[in-house]
């Protein structure tokens, strides 16, 4: 498979690339899943192979001991005993059948001696049920062994003894016979052994199919053969070479076939057990895991190139189309994508909610484009109207002025306070202003309603000096007040008390209205947003529920107003907005009839 740079990667399209993360998340993990799961259960079968047959040849040695001791065991007793003592000592004299018959009852009560020979240092002296010169003893591959064992028992199996060839394969038992007394060789036995004595050893030796278990010297001869095709060959192993082995198993070629080799030392020194598997029949046993990996590895492919036709293409196919239509309103072109006629899903909401959302940016933008025209309409008709408030003012002034020279200074004042109100209100064309004109637009207000309630209540106002350049919105503190002069103080018999004030808060501007009226319940707050103004608060222009809709407008959330209140506690609305330094705007303008200094007034 060819490799993606990663610029290649990124200019890939959309369905290429889910086909190709399908094969490599899927498709390739799968493979190498399976493989790892076969490689892990095939070294696992070998190993439990290797740790069978280590159980199997050490149950076969055990048994392979037992049956050669025992005959070890005759000769040990029958060597000792005075008659062949005797006898061996004194070859010139002939054994009589008295000799013979003792001889005979020490050696051949074991169901498997087939015949045995009794040699002095020069001569047969005597044999039973076999017929040996001495120049044929002497010529055995064993014979040597047999003199420098020193009296220890020499084994020959029928694949080394060369009894295979003449068609009566046996097992020879020989050892140099000493003088009881002054351990002096005084001659020799050789017991004949029947090969069914092997046959009973490995014949309940287990194997796993087509295995086969071998009795093999140093010298790679096949001493025995459990199958009884192979005695008598000589085979290679490396171990027979060295005695330092790491490993008692490996796997190697025996006869042209590969196969698992599983060895061990035999009690008997100068022999080997050795276990042969076909590496075959333990493949056959990790068969299932590799074909299982190969149909995951098949059927996970095929569910890529399935789900790419019937899913993927349907998937890109709606992108590409919601992509299209995009560069379509790009260009103003609101053009709707045409969705699919099967079931839907998620790439067909996507369509849907795109040609939903081409709509609505449609309609928006011919509102905006009503919406400017009325904007330029309404600049045209503000400007018509900027001589209305130039001629209120001069109106006020000359009321002002007679009032001044009739001698009335409460008219006067009442002018005067009506007129910055006005001016305030009417003149200032910004948006933000500073808090400082904020509470003089409060104040001048309050002037003018002392008159109308006379001494009905008393207001303080409290404006900290480092928060009079703060910017705040424009007249939404005034509705605050006369909300509550309308809803609480004209209900109220006794004088009322109408406290304003800015605090700080962190990086925010907290600004309450306080009142000492009757207060409200729960139920009556809860419907205040809804219920409508009755005709004083309607004249004002500027309802609460607008003061609060503008902030939030203006600076978002959380900023807005809150009603706190309690029946015959009062009421407490609070204004939060944040905090703004005129500074931080780059405002240069001036404010006309600013108090300078902060308010902290009391009337």
């Amino acid at each position: 498979m060819k490799a993606f740079s990663t610029k290649e990667w990124v200019i890939l399209k959309l369905r290429p690339k889910i086909l190709l993360a399908n094969i490599l998340l899927v498709f390739i993990p799968v493979i190498a899943m399976g493989t790892v799961s076969y490689w892990i259960f095939s070294d696992t079968i070998e190993t439990q192979s290797s740790d069978f047959y280590k159980v199997s040849l050490t149950e076969t040695d055990r048994k392979l001991k037992f049956a050669l001791n025992e005959i070890t065991t005759i000769s040990n007793s029958a060597i000792t005993q005075p008659v062949i003592q005797q006898m061996l000592k004194n070859p010139d004299i002939e054994p009589d059948h008295d000799m013979r018959q003792e001889i005979n009852n020490l050696l051949i009560h074991h169901p498997m001696i087939e015949s045995f020979s009794l040699l002095s240092m020069h001569q047969l002296m005597y044999s039973y049920n076999e017929a040996q010169d001495w120049s044929n003893i002497i010529m055995q591959p064993w014979y040597d062994e047999m003199e420098s064992a020193e009296g220890r028992p020499v084994w020959s199996g029928p694949g080394e003894n060369g009894s295979l060839i003449t068609g009566q394969p046996v097992l020879i038992h020989a050892r140099v016979i000493k003088d009881y007394y002054s351990l002096q060789d005084i001659g020799a036995i050789i017991i004949t052994i029947k090969p069914e004595l092997l046959e009973q050893v490995f014949y309940d030796t287990a194997t796993m199919e087509s295995g086969d278990v071998l009795l093999v010297n140093r010298q790679g001869a096949i001493v025995y053969d459990k199958s009884g095709k192979h005695t008598g060959e000589t085979v290679s192993f490396p171990f027979l070479s060295s005695r330092s082995q790491e490993r008692n198993s490996y796997i190697d070629d025996y006869l042209m076939e590969e196969s698992l080799i599983t060895y061990m030392t035999s009690s008997q020194a100068e022999w080997y057990l050795i276990a042969i598997t076909p590496t075959k029949v333990l493949k056959a046993a990790s068969a299932p895991i590799r074909n299982i990996a190969v149909l995951l590895g098949g059927f996970s492919l095929l569910s890529a190139i399935l789900f790419d036709r019937f899913f993927v293409s349907r998937l890109v196919r709606s992108i590409s189309s919601t992509v299209h239509g995009m560069r379509r309103v790009e260009q103003r072109v609101f053009t709707k994508i045409a969705a699919s006629r099967g079931p839907s899903d998620e790439s067909d909401m996507l369509v849907h909610g795109f040609n939903k959302m081409s709509g609505q940016i449609e309609h928006l933008l011919q509102r905006v484009k009503v919406e400017q025209e009325r904007k330029k309409e309404a600049e045209l008709q503000a400007l018509v109207a900027q001589i209305n408030p130039h001629f209120i003012y001069n109106s006020l002034e000359s009321i002002n002025s007679m009032a001044v020279i009739h001698g009335n200074k409460d008219i006067s004042k009442m002018v005067v306070s009506l007129g910055r109100l006005l001016r305030i209100s009417i003149s200032e064309h910004q948006e933000l202003i500073p808090l400082s004109t904020e509470f003089e637009h409060v104040l001048h207000y309050l002037n003018i309603q002392k008159y109308r309630f006379e001494d009905g209540f008393e207001f303080k106002l409290e404006l900290p000096e480092r928060l009079k350049s703060c910017m705040t919105q424009k007249l939404i503190v005034q509705p605050l007040v006369e909300n509550a002069l309308y809803h609480a103080i004209e209900q109220m018999k006794q004088t009322g008390f109408i406290h304003i004030r800015a605090t700080e808060a962190a990086q925010e501007i907290l600004i309450d209205v306080i009142d000492n009226g009757p207060g409200f319940d729960e139920k009556v707050l809860a419907n205040f947003w809804n219920r409508p103004a009755d005709k004083k608060y309607r004249d004002s222009g500027v309802g609460l529920r607008n003061v609060h809709e503008r902030i939030r407008i203006r600076f978002g959330n959380p900023y807005g107003m809150m009603i706190c209140s309690s029946p015959g506690a009062g009421a407490i609305v609070r204004i939060r907005v944040p905090k703004i330094d005129s500074a931080s705007l780059a405002l240069d303008r001036s404010h006309g009839g600013v108090q300078e200094g902060g308010y902290d007034e009391e009337h």
